[in-house]
């Protein structure tokens, strides 16, 4: 068999599927006598890559044939096809190097070095060089501008992993793509020493552009160091949005300029009397900072026209239907809304969402918009009249929870799903038809305070119990009847704050849970499957041991 056909069979054949039978099939020259592709070569070049080795590098040469490596199957999300060979491994070791191949891929080489020394405690230093050195590099290689991969799919976040013997090397025509591929690399090195990979090669791409975890910081106040460490594991499963939940009834959490008493009296309280707190515009950037650094973009949600209490205690203004508003630590939803014929709310809302906006590098601004219950349909239509074009004021493109589709949503907004027995269905396929994208989030498989079962300390159940499998078991594109596959723009599992008391309790209704939706919001249907799944993800639970994260043990 002639090397181009190898080629080809190498990226036909799924890691799952190939369940140690998958070998890689390799021979000397193509059908026309010419030299063979070298899986370490450029992709879709033909020829030599300014940034590949020298024969004998780590990008040079071929992966040893035979079956499928047990340790390259624990990947997660599941990528689009992946390969593991019998055969010499590689090493990380104290001479190995992070190698960015050029400047455009050092930030990215910095962030990977700087995760994989905590996971190991090697000292890996960062270097720019063009070639690498036999045995010891992961290189990270970004195509060169203009070019189209020939090996794996487009896209910003698509990425080709090669492991052998002579090192490792990702590919990518972005730098998100080096990231993501740098996250499935992690995945095969070990979680404790020796660091040995056994030879593989993925080559992989998301499903869908928007892959979103909702952290609710209102219910629950996180300090901007446990937000970073939330985002590094929502980093390492491959999402790419933050959606920070940053006001409701039980407190306001981010400073507004010429607003000092939304925090100095609305981030006073917490569920359960705790003391609250906020982020200034400096904390909020700083996370925004590192969030980008690993890809992540953060969409900032300010409720409205309801779960407004902690707005409306500092500035009873806001409010018009005569009740006396006071601090509120419990749970109940739908009590409180702003003034819909107030001028008061408006201009409140045009200096918060435009401070934010300013604030906020990302597309988006959520406006919330559940839960109204204090108004009718007419007041509710009437206040999102007024509030939408705001933020378009601003420049940024709108998102709100569900009930916006039947609130007469402008033009490009985003609907985000979040009912549970498919309510409300009928209103989001309707919006989804005229044209409205939809990121799926349904309480009863997304929402990730649900209890795994009866009898749990941690979490709620109005939306029933979610466990691991229900977790997983749901397809986006066909959980609403009527909805257009096509509109469907992504997925986002949402960590409401009701039982939260410590990042840790927040870790333990995030995992394992936040590696199901991951796969659901990244892989492709046809890849999918629970009892794959489940074997996969168990593997990881020696890395959440060595990494110190309380997860649930639900995998049994």
């Amino acid at each position: 068999m002639q090397r181009r056909r190898a080629l080809a069979f190498f990226l036909a054949v799924p890691i799952a599927a190939a369940a140690g039978t998958a070998v890689w099939v390799t021979d000397s020259s193509s059908s026309d006598g010419s030299p063979g592709t070298d899986p370490g070569a450029a992709p879709g070049s033909g020829g030599p890559d300014p940034g590949a080795a020298e024969p004998g590098g780590a990008e040079a040469g071929e992966p040893p044939p035979g079956p499928l490596a047990a340790d390259a199957r624990g990947l997660v999300p599941i990528p689009i096809e992946a390969l593991g060979a019998q055969g010499a491994g590689w090493t990380l070791s104290r001479d190995t190097r992070v190698r960015a191949a050029s400047e455009a891929a050092r930030a990215v080489a910095e962030v990977v070095a700087a995760e994989l020394r905590t996971a190991t405690g090697l000292p890996l230093p960062v270097v720019v060089d063009a070639r690498a050195r036999a045995g010891t590099d992961l290189s990270l290689v970004p195509d060169p501008p203009g070019t189209t991969p020939a090996d794996r799919p487009a896209g910003d976040e698509a990425y080709a992993l090669t492991v052998t013997a002579r090192g490792a090397t990702i590919r990518a025509s972005a730098p998100a793509g080096l990231y993501r591929g740098a996250q499935t690399l992690r995945q095969l090195v070990p979680a404790r020493a020796p660091f040995e990979l056994r030879p593989a090669v993925v080559r992989d791409a998301p499903r869908y552009p928007y892959r979103g975890i909702m952290i609710d910081l209102a219910r629950h106040f996180y300090p901007p160091a446990e937000m970073r460490r939330l985002i590094d594991h929502i980093a390492a499963y491959k999402f790419n949005h933050l959606h920070l939940h940053l006001t409701d009834d039980q407190g306001w959490r981010i400073a507004i300029e010429g607003r000092p008493r939304l925090t100095g009296i609305g981030a006073s309280t917490q569920v359960g009397g705790g003391p609250g707190g906020f982020w200034t515009a400096a904390d909020y950037q700083g996370v925004i900072g590192y969030a980008a650094e690993r890809f992540i973009t953060v969409v900032p949600e300010i409720d409205m026209p309801g779960h407004t209490n902690a707005a409306i205690v500092a500035y009873p203004e806001l409010a018009c239907d005569g009740r006396k508003y006071a601090p509120y630590t419990g749970t109940q939803v739908g009590f409180s809304a702003l003034c819909v014929d107030g001028e008061a709310t408006y201009t409140f809302l045009d200096e918060v969402l435009g401070r934010l906006a300013e604030l906020t590098p990302g597309p988006y601004l959520h406006i919330g918009g559940d839960e109204t219950h204090t108004l009718k349909p007419a007041q509710y239509r009437a206040f999102m009249a007024r509030a939408q074009p705001i933020v378009a004021r601003h420049g940024k493109q709108l998102i709100a929870w569900h009930q916006l589709a039947a609130g007469d949503p402008v033009p490009g907004a985003i609907i985000e799903y979040w009912g549970a027995s498919k309510q409300d269905a009928a209103a989001v396929a309707a919006a989804a038809r005229a044209g409205h994208k939809v990121v799926m989030a349904p309480a009863d498989h997304a929402y990730l305070d649900m209890k795994y079962a009866g009898g749990e300390r941690l979490g709620v159940t109005w939306a029933g119990t979610v466990d691991v499998r229900t977790s997983y078991d749901w397809e986006p594109s066909t959980h609403l009847p009527g909805l257009p596959a096509d509109a469907v723009l992504g997925v986002e599992g949402a960590l409401w704050g009701e039982t939260i008391k410590s990042v840790a309790d927040a870790e333990y209704l995030l995992f394992p849970r936040l590696a199901a939706v991951a796969e659901a919001a990244w892989s492709r249907p046809e890849r999918r499957d629970w009892a794959d799944f489940r074997t996969r993800i168990g593997t990881h639970e020696a890395r959440w041991q060595a990494r110190g994260i309380n997860y649930a043990r639900k995998l049994s």
